[in-house]
């Protein structure tokens, strides 16, 4: 019963636990099996966070003021883009610009989650910061929750978590495909013998073309009427897994449109950015469900360029892409060593020596791999309507305006 609900402060109901970081100087802090997260490793897409690109040793734990958050606890950004947020699916160490959370005893942890990111909105409109927004403990005082009793706490957990469970598993299962077609490709025509027998050559054999990036303006000004939904390096992660990504809406010259505008079968190439961990040159292949998914036309952004394979090696050249840059080749092309990094695209595609195989084994394996982007796309969209249907759900069952009483979990 909605009587039975209380009205508290969101700080009475958790633990705040800071981070911190390890002296970047001692290297037997660094490089250890312990993972270490910083804001950049986590965002709101998934309910948990299961990847870092830093880890430390234990000792580097013991010497430093962050702490091991355990399964199931939670971590908020704090600082900057404030807001963002995951669960912990195993020990994780985490920087300064967090919080981990744990609710108190009487509390379900999964219920206090939900709870939080219904409660996001109030506190990213209370932060505060000269320089950058920022989540501090007060601000957790300043928000009022209503808390129902545990068991209704366990039972909206349970509606929320269902949705997130099925989204989390298709993401496994768009993961699983995509490394299969992986591996059908290496074992196909990088392992295969025969393929000593096959001509050599470079990618820029196989490019009909190239497609420049634009980034145009935010709203329509002057010229640039034409709207457009604009694939950033950081789409490209969320595109290869089936997701839509967050395109920023962008509106361009309708020259620009025409020459630019992207098709079925292009691919996508981060040109600029990476890290000293992260070269540059993430690829994204541009499927018609990707297409299908924006009301809008789409380009990519001038941190990117497009290519256009010859016909029925669209694919071919994407696994192939996707292959040398798992394997690091990009970093060899890359100018400058500090900064933005920039791609040499155009020695790339014309001195990286490639395998080129007869075409007719190269359209069975665009068949199959269709095949996959298909069901990789079909079960994005099924994930973004569960999204959808769970954001709606939230505020509605954190008000207690949908009564859960007689569901069974």
């Amino acid at each position: 019963m909605k009587s039975e609900w209380k009205k508290c402060k969101l700080s009475s109901q958790i633990n705040l636990i800071g981070g911190g970081t390890p002296k970047t100087s001692v290297p037997e802090y660094w490089n250890g099996e312990i993972p270490w997260l910083s804001v950049k490793d986590f965002n709101d897409d998934n309910r948990y966070v299961y990847k870092t690109e830093k880890y430390i040793t234990q000792t580097g734990l013991e010497h430093s003021s962050t702490t091991l958050l355990q399964k199931d606890d939670i971590i908020i950004s704090a600082r900057g883009t404030v807001g963002e947020m995951a669960m912990i699916p195993f020990p994780m160490a985490f920087n300064q610009s967090c919080y981990g959370i744990r609710g108190n005893e009487n509390n379900d942890q999964t219920f206090i989650y939900y709870l939080i990111k219904n409660s996001v909105r109030k506190l990213k409109a209370i932060t505060h910061g000269s320089v950058f927004d920022t989540i501090t403990r007060e601000t957790f005082d300043n928000i009022e929750v209503s808390l129902p009793p545990l068991p209704v706490q366990k039972k909206i957990a349970g509606v929320l978590k269902s949705l997130d469970d099925k989204i989390e598993l298709n993401n496994k299962i768009n993961n699983n495909l995509e490394k299969q077609a992986e591996t059908i490709f290496k074992e196909w025509f990088i392992d295969n013998p025969q393929n000593t027998e096959w001509t050599s050559g470079t990618f820029s054999g196989l490019i009909e073309s190239t497609l420049n990036g634009d980034w145009g303006k935010d709203e329509p000004i002057g010229s640039n009427t034409e709207k457009v939904y604009c694939i950033r390096g950081a789409d490209i992660p969320e595109v290869n897994i089936g997701n839509k990504g967050k395109m920023p809406l962008r509106y361009i010259l309708p020259k620009n449109l025409a020459n630019k505008k992207l098709e079925t079968g292009d691919i996508v190439i981060e040109i600029s950015g990476g890290s000293p961990t992260q070269s540059t040159g993430r690829c994204a292949a541009i499927t018609q469900s990707l297409l299908d998914r924006y009301d809008s036309s789409m380009v990519c952004t001038n941190f990117c360029k497009a290519i256009k394979p010859k016909t029925g090696y669209s694919l071919f050249v994407y696994y192939y892409w996707k292959y040398l840059y798992e394997k690091g080749t990009f970093f060899s092309y890359e100018n400058g060593t500090t900064g933005i990094k920039n791609l040499d695209f155009n020695g790339f595609i014309e001195t990286e020596p490639i395998i080129i195989p007869p075409l007719d084994r190269i359209i069975v394996f665009y068949n199959y791999s269709k095949s996959i982007f298909d069901q990789v796309f079909a079960n994005g969209r099924q994930s973004e309507q569960l999204a959808i249907l769970r954001d709606n759900l939230l505020p509605k069952l954190m008000s207690g305006e949908i009564d859960v009483s007689d569901i069974q979990i």
